[in-house]
Order: structure tokens, then C-alpha cells, then sequence
């Protein structure tokens, strides 16, 4: 290592030191001062433009303040620390300089976080949900995980995951695989029903993992699909986490019955008393070996959805995502680009509601299977405006399963991809016809809105 990467390395990790003494002694002055710190760690003139943007938020007095003061007396001091560590500083900073650099060298850019879906096995069945029919006895090896993460984040400062199922904590080994990357931030889709006392402690101790629990609304609509009790048990799991200072949040499943439920600020409210400091929001997709369309939210409540978390950003101190109306904030479709999914048979899917694959993780490097002909594909047809079969110029409709089906049709035809669970309904017969109705809908409401609002 020559002189002058020891000075970087070394002023580096003293202005890490500085940015994590400021979080204990919160204030807004600090706050805003913590913005200038992290900007001296980061090398890409992408990354200083949003910290200060972020900046701006500090400084107009926007919910966001209160937000980072919850996260500052709420979250444990482990806990807090790796959140700044491995999300802010790691995946947020130095990964987003390794990031770019790979694009630079390679002439596309690599994945910002992975997806593994480590088990479908799960302790609870779901109405609509499609890994109720998934093989219960075929797990992802703990090695494959561990040699993917490990070239990902060697070769394309990858310091984010987020780890699905089926249920993942029914693996008791992925605690362990937390632990041994624990530079990574992880993000954890969960029931929930299984993070007791016990668990939350395990939780804190390790200070990387976020669980994000899935409701469907309130107990009425929680129960009413994922089985009698789940909702207090969900309950009892945020309780617990709260009380270990573990970051930790909600996620939600919008279908055709829990709109308005979702889209009330009593939810958000609960929500964010319960302890929860992120929720997503997902779209309920036709998928699985017995797909039923008549869960799919009409486009009506999808753009209610919208114009919910619109107003919930500017008035509430909680971060909200939402997979599909928040296209605009990611230059569309972040399939095969931004992020990419493994499943627990190791086929490696551009997204994990685009349940086709060429390759697979087993007999691949995440490199080749980035460069295969496949994912080009995917990447080069994605929201370039003007371009030849471009998904669509609308980033409120970014997503080539709903949005623009025929998109995803073309390219698994083109390519030879195969159904990883039965996805073959979404190129033909009811449920292609379906989407092509729900499409032509949607477009019908959000056009006119992009045009109007974000073009």
C-alpha cells in the first residue's frame, strides 16, 4: 500500500470516528454537521449531490429531523453504530466509490444490493401467496451465499442485502451468516411470529440486521390472510425489538382489500408508535402455482397508494419505499441493474417478481451471470427514452410484469428463460390477459399524471 492510500485510509476512518461520536449528542446543528463529515468520505460527485440534498431536508426543518432524532435516542448503541458503519458509510459511501468505479471499467453498472431468498420454507400460509407450493426441503447452501456476497462485495462494493423467503428466520444458520459479514447491512423480510424476547436480544447483539414484518393493514386484514393471530404476534415481535433498540420496520402486500387501511394515517401512525422507522410498500403480483388475480389492487388504488405516501413523507418522520410508485426516484425499472434476486434453488432471477432465469448462482460467477445475454437484455431496454422497445418513458410505470407485460414476454421468449415456480401463467392464458387489461388501465390514470407532474 503506497503513502498516499495509507493518508486516505487513515483520514478516512478518523472522519468515521468523527461522524459516529456526533449521533449520541443529537441536535440539529450536529445533524446538519454530520452531512458535511460524510460528505468528506465519499469520492463521486453523485454521492456528495445527494447528501447535500439531504442537507436541504436538515435544514428547512423537514419531518426527516425527526426521524434521525428517533433513530439517535431509539435505536441501541450497537445498533446504532452499524447502521452507520454498514448503511451509511459502507453501502451509502465507500461501496457507492467501488460502484462506480466497476461501471467505469466494465461499461455497466453492477448491483447496488442482492436479494437472496435463502428458504421457501414457512410457518405460515397466506392467501395469494406464492411460496405456499415451493419445495419445503430444498435450502440455499450457506457457502454459495457466502462466496456470492463475498465477490460482491470484493469486486462491486456491495454492502447491502436483503434476505426473503418463504421465512427466513426459520434457518437458524443465517444468524451466523450475519454475523460473518458483519460490514454488510441486512435487511430482513420476516412474519415475524418467530422474533421473541430471545431472538430481539440475538438481534441487537449482532446490530446488522433490520427486520422489516409484514402486515396487511390492521389485525382485521393481517388475519384475515396470513391466519388468526399472526397480527398480535407481529405486534408482540415489534414490541421486542423496540425494547433492544433494533432498527426495524414494516412491510406491506397493497391487493384489492386493504387500501384504505394502508392508505390512512391511523396506519401510519400506529406504525410509527409501534416503533417501525422504514415501511414498503409492494404491489400483490399474480404469481406462484395458483395464481389469483382478484387479489391485484385496481390501478384506482394503486394511484391511491400513491398520492398516501406522497402526502406521509412530507408530514411524518418515517422512511417509506414503494416498489413500484417510486420508479421516478430510480430511473425506472431496477431489475438486472440495481438489484438482482436469488432464489433457494440458486436460479438467479433480474428481479423477485420475475420469476425467469438463464443461469444460475451454482455453476456461475454473479459477473457472468450480470453480463449474460439475458440481463444486457433486461438493462438495455429499460426506460431509455426514445429508445427501440423501451419499457416505457413513464417512470410511474417502470415494471415489465404489470406495467408493460408484453416487455417481459418479448425478452423471456427471446432469450429461452425458464419459469422458476410456474410463472409460465404470466405469458399466456387468463393472467396474460389479465395484465394486458390491468396495463392499459393503468396507463390510462398515470400518463396523463406523468406528463402533468414529472416530465
Amino acid at each position: 500500500m503506497d503513502i498516499k492510500t495509507r493518508i486516505k485510509n487513515y483520514t478516512r476512518v478518523q472522519t468515521i470516528k468523527a461522524l459516529i461520536s456526533l449521533l449520541p449528542k443529537f441536535s440539529n446543528k450536529n445533524l446538519i454537521k454530520m452531512t458535511y463529515v460524510a460528505e468528506k468520505l465519499t469520492d463521486t460527485d453523485w454521492t456528495k449531490r445527494q447528501i447535500r440534498e439531504i442537507r436541504k431536508y436538515f435544514q428547512a426543518g423537514h419531518p426527516a429531523v425527526e426521524f434521525a432524532r428517533r433513530m439517535a435516542r431509539g435505536l441501541s448503541p450497537n445498533c446504532r453504530d452499524k447502521f452507520v458503519r454498514n448503511f451509511i458509510i459502507n453501502a451509502g459511501i465507500t461501496g457507492i466509490n467501488k460502484h462506480m468505479e466497476y461501471a467505469k471499467i466494465h461499461g455497466y453498472e453492477p448491483p447496488w444490493f442482492i436479494l437472496f431468498s435463502p428458504t421457501m420454507r414457512c410457518n405460515l400460509r397466506c392467501v395469494g401467496c406464492s411460496t405456499r407450493e415451493y419445495a419445503r426441503d430444498t435450502d440455499l447452501p450457506f457457502e454459495i451465499m457466502d462466496r456470492v456476497l463475498t465477490e460482491a462485495k470484493e469486486e462491486m462494493g456491495v454492502y447491502f442485502v436483503v434476505t426473503e423467503g418463504g421465512e427466513t428466520f426459520v434457518r437458524e444458520d443465517m444468524l451466523d451468516f450475519y454475523a460473518r459479514h458483519n460490514d454488510v447491512s441486512f435487511q430482513v423480510y420476516t412474519n415475524g411470529t418467530l422474533i421473541d424476547k430471545k431472538m430481539a436480544k440475538r438481534l441487537a447483539k449482532l446490530g446488522n440486521v433490520a427486520p422489516v414484518i409484514s402486515v396487511e393493514g390492521f389485525e382485521k386484514e393481517t388475519d384475515e390472510r396470513r391466519g388468526r393471530g399472526v397480527w398480535q404476534k407481529a405486534m408482540q415481535a415489534m414490541d421486542n425489538l423496540k425494547k433492544e433498540g433494533v432498527f426495524f420496520g414494516f412491510s406491506v402486500t397493497h391487493h384489492r382489500h386493504n387500501t384504505d387501511a394502508i392508505t390512512s394515517d391511523e396506519f401510519f401512525d400506529f406504525m410509527i408508535n409501534k416503533g417501525c422507522y422504514i415501511g414498503w410498500f409492494f404491489q400483490y403480483i399474480p404469481l406462484g402455482k395458483n395464481p389469483d388475480i382478484s387479489l391485484m389492487a385496481a390501478p384506482e388504488q394503486r394511484n391511491k397508494l400513491r398520492r398516501a405516501v406522497g402526502r406521509v413523507r412530507n408530514t411524518k418522520p418515517i422512511f417509506i419505499g414503494d416498489f413500484w410508485n417510486d420508479g421516478r426516484y430510480v430511473n425506472g425499472c431496477i431489475a438486472a441493474r440495481q438489484y438482482l434476486h436469488i432464489n433457494n434453488k440458486g436460479d438467479v432471477e433480474p428481479c423477485a417478481f420475475m420469476h425467469f432465469a438463464v443461469d444460475n448462482i451454482r455453476n456461475k460467477t454473479l459477473k457472468e451471470i450480470m453480463e449474460s445475454p439475458f440481463f444486457r437484455a433486461i438493462r438495455e431496454r429499460q426506460n431509455a427514452v426514445g429508445a427501440a422497445r423501451a419499457y416505457s418513458d413513464n417512470m410511474l410505470t417502470p415494471c415489465c410484469v404489470i406495467d408493460q407485460p408484453w416487455v417481459l414476454r418479448e425478452i423471456v421468449k427471446e432469450y429461452g428463460a425458464h419459469p422458476t415456480d410456474g410463472a409460465h401463467d404470466l405469458l399466456d392464458g387468463p393472467v396474460a390477459q389479465a395484465l394486458d387489461e390491468y396495463s392499459k388501465r393503468l396507463h390510462e390514470i398515470y400518463d396523463p399524471v406523468w406528463k402533468r407532474d414529472y416530465a
